[in-house]
C-alpha cells in the first residue's frame, strides 16, 4: 500500500476513534473488579422462590446450530470428544457425537474462546471470551478450571482478558499453562498478550506484552522441546462505529526458555509479511518434527490500486469502477456494459433509470459522475468487495528464523472479514497436509500450494476448528458456524453431530395459530419457524419431517407475522434486507419473496441501516408496516412502498466501515396509534405523536452515546415507556433500565439491584402491569413491584445465558425466550403471576 494512503488511512482511524471516545464520554470500560460483583449479586437475585419456581422447556430447534470455537478429542478414544460452542457452553459425548451433555452450565458464563483438556488427570481448563471479534463475541471474566478430583468447577483469574485466543497446555507438567490474551474487543486494554502459570493457575504471569490494542491470538508449543512456544500477536481495535482489522504491531513471537522471553521472528528480512497490513494470524507446529510450522495470515494489502478509475476487465463494470469518475469518464463508458450492470439483478437501481437519461443527468449536473457507487456501496459491499490479498499461507522448516509462501494461486476463503476465522491446521502424521478455515474449507495435500475446497452440502459454512486425527488418516472433525461435522475420508463424506440446541437467537416472535408458532432470527442459520409445543427428539429421523422449518437465510433479524392470516411474514437478514413472504405460497423466489426495503432515489442522501434493522407491524391496522434506517420508514401497503416519516433520528455521526447512526428498536402504543417510540445505536430516543410528523428527542438526561436496545411502549398506561441501554459496545457492563410516566420527558432508573450484565431487552407482563420480564447478557430477570427488585429466573436454564429477546403469548400466557446460545425456551407465566397476586 503506498506510504499516503497508510498516513491517510491512520489520520482516518484517528480521527474515527477519537469521534467514538467523545460520543461515549460518559461511561468508561468497566473495570473487572465492579464486573465480578456480578457473581454475588446474581446469588442474592437467583434465591429459591415460588416466584420463579416455573422450570422452562427447550423447544429447539436444532436442526441448525451455533458457532463453535473449539473441540477437544480423547487422543487415546477418539469416540470422546468436548465442543465448545462460542455462547452454547461446553458440550461432552462419550459416543463419537450420537449425543452430548452440557458440562458448564452452572458457571458464572457461558461464553468460551478456547478450552484444553488434560487427558492425563482429565482437568479441563476454560478461557472465557470468545477471540473471533465479532458483534456477538461476548466478553468473558477470564479461565476456569474443572478439577476431575474435587469434581468442581474453579474461577482461576485473569478477569480482564474478555477474550480468550488459546490454553496451551504443557505436555508432561499438569500445573504450568500459557494463554493468548486477546484482550478488550471495544476498548484498549493492558490486560492482553501472553500470561503464564506455573501452579495450576494460582498466579498468573504477563510473559508477553506490546502495546494494549496488540493480543495474543493465538500460540502453539513444540511438544519435543515444551520450552520452545510461539504466539501469534495480533493488532486490531473494535468500536461501535469502525473496525481495524489490522496493524504493524501484529506479528509472530518465539520463546526458547519456556515462555519467560520472547523475540520477534517475523521481521522484515524473514520473508512473513510486515507492516499496517498484518491481520489476523494462525500457528501450526508440525508434531512429528517441530522445527516445521506454518502460519496464516490475514493480509489486509489491497490487490489493485485504489484510485484507479476503470477496471481493466473487459467484460463487464464492477461496482468500484464507478467510485471516482469524472463527468467526461462517465460520458465515455461503454453503452452495453453498463446497460448490463445496471440491470443486473444484484444492482437494483431504480428501474426508470436508463443509459441514456443517466449519462444526460450526469451531463446537466443533475447527478454526479460518481452517483451509481455513492447509491449502490453499503456495509454488505464494504464487507464483500473489498479489493484485498487476502487469506495467505507461509511455512518455516528452520523454527520459524525465515519464512516463504506456500501458496501459488490466492486462496479466496476471507472476504474481507479474515479476523473471523484465522486458524491453520496440520496433519500430526503428514507435514503436507494442512487445513485452513474460513467461509470454505479447503485442504492442501503438497504443503500449501494447492487447495481444494472439502466442504459438502451438509456442511456449513464459516469455519473455524479443525481437529485431524493422528491415528487414523483422513479422519476430522469440523467445528462452523452450522454446529460440528465429522469425516473419515478427507472430506470426500460427512456427518451431522447436531443434537445439542445452540441456537444463537438475535429475535423471536410468535403468531396467532393453535398451537401458536415461534419465530426467530439466527446467526449465520438464516430464519426459522416452527410449533411452540415441540418437544426436542431423534424421531423426526425416521420421517426426516422436522417441525422446524426455513423461511430465509444469511444472518436471521427481527421476523414480524400478521396475526389475521398467520401466514404472511416479514423476515430477513443483515444491514436491512428484509421481505414479505406468504408460508406455504408456490413459484419463483422472485414471486414468493417481496422485498420491503426502502428505496430511495438516485443522488439522495444514503440511508443507514443496522446490523439488525428494526421492523414493526402495527396491531392497530396490520396493513400499516414500520421500517427502521436511521429514519422511520412507513407503509400503509404492506410495505409495498415506504415514506420516510421525518428526517434523521440519529445523531448523524461520522462514518467509519462499520454502519452506525441507525435506528435499533421501534415501539407503537398498543393504545393509541401513531405513538411510536424509537432508538439509535448511537443513544438517540425519539417519540412522535403524530404517526410520524414531528419528532421529540427524549433522551437528552439519559447517559449519552449508548446502544438503545429496547424501548417499549406500555399497553397498560398511553404515557408509560421503557428504555434500556445497551454498554456492550462501549465494553460498559451495567444494567441499565428506565421507565417514564410522561411519554419521555422525566426517566427514573429501575431494576438497580441487577448484576453488571447489559441489558437487551425488556417486556410487560400481559396481565399485571407490576410484573417485568428482563433479559441480559447474563439471563433473565423478574420484577413484580415495577421495577423496585428484582429475582433471577433460571429454573430450566443455564446459570449464564445471553437471552436477547423476549416475545410473549398473551392468549397461551406463556413467556418465549430467544436466547443468543441456546435456542427458544418457554414457560407459563401464571405461577409468577398468582405470587404477585399475593403479593
Amino acid at each position: 500500500m503506498p506510504k499516503y494512503l497508510n498516513d491517510m488511512r491512520k489520520l482516518l482511524i484517528f480521527i474515527l476513534i477519537s469521534f467514538t471516545a467523545t460520543a461515549t464520554a460518559q461511561v468508561k470500560p468497566t473495570p473487572a473488579k465492579e464486573r465480578l460483583k456480578l457473581i454475588e449479586q446474581r446469588k442474592l437475585l437467583n434465591q429459591p422462590s415460588k416466584i420463579t419456581e416455573t422450570a422452562f422447556r427447550n423447544i429447539g430447534p436444532s436442526v441448525m446450530s451455533g458457532r463453535v470455537v473449539d473441540l477437544e478429542v480423547n487422543p487415546s478414544d477418539a469416540t470422546e470428544f468436548y465442543i465448545a460452542y462460542a455462547t452454547g457452553g461446553l458440550w461432552h459425548t462419550l459416543n463419537n457425537g450420537i449425543s452430548f451433555q452440557p458440562v458448564f452450565d452452572s458457571a458464572d458464563i457461558i461464553t468460551i474462546g478456547d478450552i484444553a483438556v488434560n487427558w492425563s488427570n482429565r482437568d479441563i481448563w476454560v478461557g472465557t471470551g470468545e477471540v473471533n471479534s465479532s458483534r456477538s463475541s461476548y466478553a468473558g471474566m477470564g479461565i476456569y478450571k474443572y478439577s476431575n478430583t474435587n469434581k468442581t468447577w474453579n474461577w482461576m483469574g485473569l478477569p480482564e482478558s474478555h477474550h480468550i485466543g488459546k490454553l496451551q497446555l504443557h505436555p508432561t507438567d499438569p500445573n504450568t499453562v500459557w494463554v493468548a490474551v486477546l484482550g478488550h474487543l471495544y476498548s484498549a486494554n493492558k490486560d492482553r498478550g501472553v500470561y503464564k502459570t506455573t501452579d495450576g493457575g494460582i498466579t498468573w504471569k504477563q510473559v508477553l506484552y506490546i502495546d494494549e490494542n496488540t493480543g495474543s491470538v493465538d500460540i502453539d508449543i513444540n511438544p519435543i522441546n515444551p520450552n520452545e512456544l510461539y504466539t501469534a500477536l495480533w493488532y486490531r481495535t473494535r468500536r461501535a462505529n469502525n473496525f481495524e482489522e489490522c496493524g504493524k504491531t501484529s506479528g509472530i513471537y518465539k520463546s526458547t526458555d519456556g515462555g519467560n522471553n520472547w523475540n520477534l521472528i517475523s521481521t522484515p528480512t524473514s520473508g512473513f509479511p510486515t507492516g499496517d497490513g498484518v491481520g489476523r494470524i494462525g500457528l501450526a507446529v508440525f508434531p512429528k518434527n517441530p522445527t516445521i510450522l506454518y502460519a496464516v495470515v490475514d493480509n489486509n494489502n489491497k490487490t489493485i490500486s485504489t484510485n484507479s478509475a476503470v477496471s481493466t476487465d473487459s467484460s463487464k463494470y464492477l461496482l468500484t469502477d464507478f467510485k471516482s469518475l469524472s463527468k467526461e469518464q462517465f460520458a465515455a463508458l461503454d453503452d452495453k456494459k453498463l446497460s448490463d450492470f445496471i440491470k443486473s439483478p444484484r444492482t437494483l437501481l431504480p428501474a426508470k433509470y436508463s443509459v441514456n437519461s443517466l449519462k444526460e443527468l450526469v451531463a446537466n449536473d443533475q447527478l454526479a459522475p460518481t452517483t451509481i457507487y455513492d447509491f449502490l456501496f453499503d456495509a454488505n459491499t464494504a464487507l464483500f468487495d473489498t479489493p484485498i490479498i487476502g487469506c495467505e499461507l507461509y511455512r518455516s522448516d528452520d523454527a520459524g528464523k525465515t519464512w516463504r509462501k506456500t501458496n501459488e494461486k490466492p486462496i479466496s476463503i476471507y472476504s474481507t472479514y479474515g479476523y473471523y476465522f484465522g486458524m491453520a491446521f496440520v496433519s500430526p502424521a503428514n507435514e503436507n497436509k494442512i487445513i485452513l478455515t474460513g467461509v470454505d474449507l479447503m485442504m492442501s495435500e503438497d504443503g500449501g500450494k494447492n487447495f481444494k475446497s472439502i466442504s459438502s452440502p451438509i456442511v456449513h459454512s464459516d469455519h473455524h476448528f479443525v481437529w485431524m486425527d493422528a491415528q487414523k488418516e483422513g479422519h476430522f472433525i469440523n467445528g462452523n458456524d452450522g454446529g460440528v461435522n465429522m469425516t473419515y475420508d478427507d472430506g470426500k463424506n460427512w456427518a451431522k453431530l447436531n443434537t445439542p440446541s445452540v441456537g444463537q437467537f438475535y429475535s423471536v416472535a410468535i403468531d396467532m395459530a393453535r398451537p401458536y408458532n415461534v419465530y426467530g432470527g439466527l446467526q449465520d442459520n438464516g430464519t426459522w419457524f416452527g410449533p411452540s409445543n415441540h418437544i426436542e427428539s431423534t424421531r423426526w429421523l425416521a420421517s426426516g419431517d422436522y417441525p422446524f422449518k426455513t423461511i430465509g437465510g444469511g444472518d436471521g433479524m427481527q421476523v414480524q407475522v400478521d396475526w389475521r392470516d398467520n401466514k404472511t411474514v416479514y423476515s430477513g437478514f443483515q444491514f436491512g434486507n428484509y421481505t414479505r413472504q406468504v408460508i406455504g405460497a408456490t413459484g419463483s423466489s422472485r414471486e414468493r419473496y417481496k422485498s420491503v426495503q426502502p428505496i430511495r432515489e438516485l443522488g439522495q442522501s444514503a440511508l443507514r441501516f443496522n446490523w439488525q434493522s428494526p421492523i414493526l407491524i402495527s396491531r392497530h391496522n396490520q396493513d400499516i408496516f414500520y421500517f427502521g434506517s436511521n429514519k422511520l420508514h412507513r407503509s400503509f401497503n404492506k410495505g409495498d412502498s415506504l415514506v420516510a416519516m421525518g428526517g434523521d433520528l440519529t445523531t448523524n455521526p461520522i462514518q467509519g466501515d462499520i454502519p452506525f447512526g441507525t435506528l435499533t428498536t421501534i415501539s407503537e402504543s398498543p393504545l393509541r396509534f401513531g405513538l411510536i417510540y424509537t432508538g439509535s445505536d448511537d443513544g438517540n430516543i425519539q417519540v412522535t405523536k403524530d404517526g410520524g410528523y414531528s419528532w421529540n428527542l427524549i433522551n437528552r438526561k439519559l447517559p449519552k452515546g449508548l446502544y438503545i436496545s429496547r424501548v417499549v411502549a406500555s399497553a397498560f398506561k398511553e404515557s408509560r415507556v421503557y428504555a434500556t441501554l445497551n454498554g456492550y459496545r462501549n465494553d460498559y457492563f451495567a444494567a441499565l433500565i428506565y421507565k417514564s410516566e410522561d411519554y419521555g420527558a422525566t426517566w427514573i432508573q429501575i431494576n438497580t439491584d441487577l448484576p453488571m450484565e447489559p441489558v437487551n431487552v425488556i417486556r410487560e407482563d400481559p396481565a399485571n402491569e407490576n410484573i417485568l420480564y428482563i433479559g441480559t447478557d447474563g439471563g433473565l430477570y423478574v420484577s413484580i413491584d415495577g421495577g423496585n427488585t428484582s429475582l433471577k429466573w433460571s429454573k430450566g436454564l443455564p446459570y449464564s445465558l445471553p437471552i436477547h429477546d423476549i416475545a410473549i403469548q398473551a392468549r397461551e400466557n406463556e413467556i418465549v425466550l430467544g436466547t443468543h446460545g441456546r435456542s427458544i425456551y418457554i414457560a407459563g407465566l401464571s405461577g409468577i403471576q398468582k405470587e404477585a397476586q399475593k403479593k
